[in-house]
């Protein structure tokens, strides 16, 4: 995918600082803005919502998983939950839980 990312002068010190971390990170100023925009918006998301945001589950499969946890005597891990019912592969909750964590920590 590419996107175009359109600034005014006034923005040049964003760019700035964004080559600056690219620099640091060694890595790309793209990856750096993608890393910033998952954190702002990934940030206060519960996992089934990183989920359903990433396509992999719909809504009503996550209200169906969390009604399932509330309802049990032993609360599960929602993920726990979803992989269960083959609704979600464990892998794609490692990397969910992965955008959580990063988001997080930012």
């Amino acid at each position: 995918m590419q996107a175009t990312l359109y600034y005014r002068d006034e923005d040049d010190y964003l760019l700035d600082l964004v080559d600056r971390e690219a620099e640091r990170r060694r890595t790309s100023r793209s990856a750096v803005i993608m890393a910033i925009l998952e954190k702002h918006f990934e940030r206060e998301k519960r996992l089934g919502e990183i989920l359903v945001d990433m396509g992999i589950v719909s809504p009503e499969n996550v209200r169906a998983a969390l009604a399932h946890q509330q309802s049990g005597k032993n609360p599960r891990p929602i993920g726990e939950i979803l992989v269960e019912k083959r609704l979600v592969a464990q892998e794609e909750v490692r990397r969910a839980l992965l955008v959580q964590e990063r988001a997080r920590a930012g």
